[in-house]
């Protein structure tokens, strides 16, 4: 018996499978997909490699004294499925790149793993003696164990992944508590049975009691169910109850014997999230992350395969949990950026689904308040299902009003702060009403950059080319490659002592509402803030118990949290996002503004947000105002069949990068130039030119464009462009990827 072995090597040359001989002793372990480990090369060097295939006996070319033998099979490795395997070649074509670095992104990295059992904690105290912990724990800032059992005060019984991965607590918090005699560790002999989950009632049920969908969260559910069509777009408002429908079909779902898997994108994936569907599904849910270790994962990945979790929850590699009954795939916020990988092959996780889904024989759902323009275009063409959620969850909850400031009429009134008058008025009136406000802008530090006033020079990353940011620190920090400096004292270009910082950072915000608003108290949430391995949880954690009244931040703070004191939004320069060198930014700034007005009015209160902006008259702005997705839509699309971008055609970038700048412009060159005349499909050149930030990590970066009107237009392209770049390239220090 032989096996055709996909080796470990990032080389075309080699992207290929080799035939191996199975040895007796391995026949058993050496299946389809399984991971192993070969001798290759003229040293027989072992290299880790994947089974794609078995064959009786060798191909024509091949003789018996040339072939080697498969060295050992990982025995508790985690086999690639079929359906996985299938996926990885259909990405490889889609997107490029070798068949082994696709195998490796629907692949845990690591090979061998002894699963833990999963530990669970259990309160064992009276409501009473809880509340006595908590006013204890909070006279002593005691804050972990405060976290902790504001937690066992939702759900008395809560799995170790909770309380280690989302809640970080110690080992001392927990020996302090089982000391006093309250907490209970218990490991459960079979896992496939659900914890018990205490209910209000003091008694024990197995799951959280349903909660009763409105009649349109209903329909959306029951539609999608009946649909026949295997994608479904969930169009819903902000604060529409899309999750209760997600728990709807996922109960569906496993009740038919099947698994489910829900993406969540990163930085949306709280504590109070997975709490939500844990609640439900108790034990069935596990949950993957990038904090997680890569043998954490691949435990997680185990137990899946196992049957032992049936619901995993993450950001797009959980997309590869190797269910073997996948029945329901559901992409929240699926028009999120971070969806889009930025490793070869730097794969579309929306594609990436629907080719899972349709191999798996399994239905993917959609989710969004603010779907992008190339789904709702196959929504409208009726190859996908769309269901609407026209109103708010929760009763008499309404959309904020929303009222847009001409920042010109501003500064014509004499009024230079980066707060218009309207909202100091509606701070201030928040402020005296005990509600909450959260101020958005899309540019953290202290300032825009710094530049000469004499010659004219800003102050450049000596490794990028973008400007430094100036933060409160006094340093000047690159946003790219993380290189800071202490801000000079003169200009190193002229030596003028007139250095200036010009724009505005979250940084200086922080301080400007200190100033304008001395009394309130203020957080900021921004990538310098929540570095740490719990910034962004205790951030959020402090403002949902009110322990500020203003929360300044950048789009983070605009993702899906549910803050129901919020009351005011303001957002202090929307067209930011407009300036942006992409296609896609009057879309992009559309979801932003519509995410960021959502975060208002999502309690019983009414909401308002205040949009400032230079660009009053601009469509995404004022569609946004309007919460007018349609509006915005057919104005877009204009745009879009006009210049032929997506959907009405393909766009595929080619980017090439290169330490030696003259090298990489000449390789780019001739690529092009090749292109030009061996492509033979109708293709729109644009390029090559400089990318918008040239330099990387000292890394010069070239770009070309092509346009075709069909997708088997753009994968012929791309394929003749592998072919190209692999005979201009002729050293590794260059590299080349394909965006679509």
């Amino acid at each position: 018996m032989y096996a055709e072995v996909v080796i470990d090597i990032r080389n075309k040359e080699v992207d290929r499978p080799f035939t191996y001989r199975i040895p007796a002793h391995l026949r058993d372990l050496a299946v389809t997909g399984a991971p192993v480990m070969v001798p290759f090369g003229k040293g027989s060097r072992l290299r880790q490699g994947y089974i794609i295939g078995l064959r009786p006996d060798l191909p024509e070319n091949l003789s018996e004294e040339r072939v080697k033998e498969i060295d050992s099979v990982p025995e508790r490795g985690i086999s690639v499925q079929e359906q996985l395997q299938a996926l990885a070649i259909r990405m490889r074509e889609r997107y490029g790149g070798t068949l082994y670095q696709s195998l490796s992104v629907v692949l845990p990295s690591k090979l061998s793993v002894t699963p833990k059992r999963e530990r669970y904690f259990v309160f064992l105290g009276s409501d009473e003696k809880l509340y006595e912990l908590s006013l204890e724990a909070e006279r002593k800032k005691h804050y972990a164990k405060l976290r902790l059992l504001a937690a066992f005060k939702d759900n008395r019984v809560l799995p170790g992944s909770i309380v280690t991965d989302r809640l970080n607590i110690s080992a001392a918090t927990l020996k302090s508590l089982q000391n006093q005699g309250v907490l209970e560790i218990r490991s459960k002999e079979n896992k496939t049975d659900l914890p018990l989950i205490t209910d209000e009632d003091g008694g024990n049920t197995s799951l959280q009691k349903q909660k009763t969908l409105n009649e349109e969260q209903r329909l959306a559910a029951e539609g999608i169910l009946a649909e026949k069509r295997r994608v479904s777009l969930l169009f819903g408002i902000t604060g529409s109850g899309k999750t209760e429908v997600y728990l709807s079909l996922i109960e569906k779902v496993l009740a038919e014997g099947k698994e489910a898997i829900v993406l969540i994108p990163e930085i949306a994936l709280t504590y109070q999230t997975v709490m939500r569907f844990y609640e439900r599904f108790g034990s069935l849910v596990s949950v993957v992350h990038s904090r997680l270790s890569k043998g954490d994962k691949c435990e997680r990945f185990l137990l899946a395969e196992q049957g032992q979790v049936r619901v995993m929850i993450g950001p797009r590699s959980a997309l590869f949990t190797p269910f073997k009954n996948l029945g329901l795939i559901i992409i929240d916020e699926f028009h999120e950026t971070s969806y889009i990988s930025e490793q070869v092959p730097k794969y579309d996780t929306v594609e990436a689904a629907e080719m899972r889904a349709e191999i798996s024989g399994a239905k993917l759902v959609l989710g969004s308040a603010t779907p992008t323009v190339s789904v709702y275009y196959r929504a409208q063409k009726g190859e996908i299902a769309l269901f609407r959620l026209n109103k708010r969850a929760v009763e008499g909850a309404e959309l904020p009003q929303v009222t847009i400031v001409d920042l010109r009429e501003e500064l014509q009134a004499g009024n230079r702060s980066m707060f218009s008058r309207l909202l100091q008025e509606k701070i201030r009136e928040r402020l005296q009403k005990n509600e909450q406000t959260m101020l958005f802008l899309n540019r953290r530090g202290y300032s825009g950059a710094v530049s000469c006033r004499s010659c004219g020079e800003p102050l450049n990353c000596p490794h990028c080319s973008v400007a430094m940011k100036l933060h409160r620190d006094g340093r000047l920090h690159c946003h790219i490659c993380g290189y800071e400096v202490m801000m000079p004292k003169s200009c190193p270009q002229c030596g003028s002592g007139l250095l200036g910082a010009f724009g505005t950072g979250t940084e200086k915000v922080e301080d400007m509402v200190k100033e304008f608003f001395p009394g309130a108290r203020v957080l900021r949430m921004d990538a310098d803030t929540t570095g740490g391995k719990d910034g962004h949880r205790e951030i959020l954690e402090k403002f949902m118990h009110h322990e500020a009244d203003i929360l300044v931040g950048t789009q983070m703070i605009v993702k899906g949290h549910d803050f129901p004191n919020v009351t005011l939004v303001g957002v202090l320069a929307a067209d930011l996002s407009l300036s942006v060198p992409d296609y896609r930014a009057s879309e992009r700034t559309f979801q932003l503004l519509l995410q960021a007005e959502g975060r208002a009015g999502r309690g019983d209160r009414p909401g308002e947000c205040i949009v400032q902006t230079y660009l009053p008259e601009h469509y995404a702005v004022t569609a946004a105002a309007n919460h007018d997705f349609y509006g915005f839509y057919r104005h877009e699309m204009i745009f879009r069949q006009q210049m032929i971008y997506p959907p009405c055609g393909t766009f595929t970038a080619l980017t090439l990068s290169g330490a030696d700048e003259k090298k990489t412009e000449k390789t780019i060159q001739e690529i092009a130039e090749e292109a030009r005349r061996r492509i033979q499909v109708p293709v729109r050149f644009l390029g090559p030119s400089e990318m918008s930030i040239y330099k990387v990590k000292d890394m010069y970066r070239q770009i070309l464009y092509f346009k075709t009107k069909t997708t088997d237009d753009m994968i012929y392209v791309k394929r003749m462009l592998e072919e190209i770049s692999g005979e201009c390239i002729g050293t590794e220090r260059l590299f080349i990827s394909f965006d679509r």
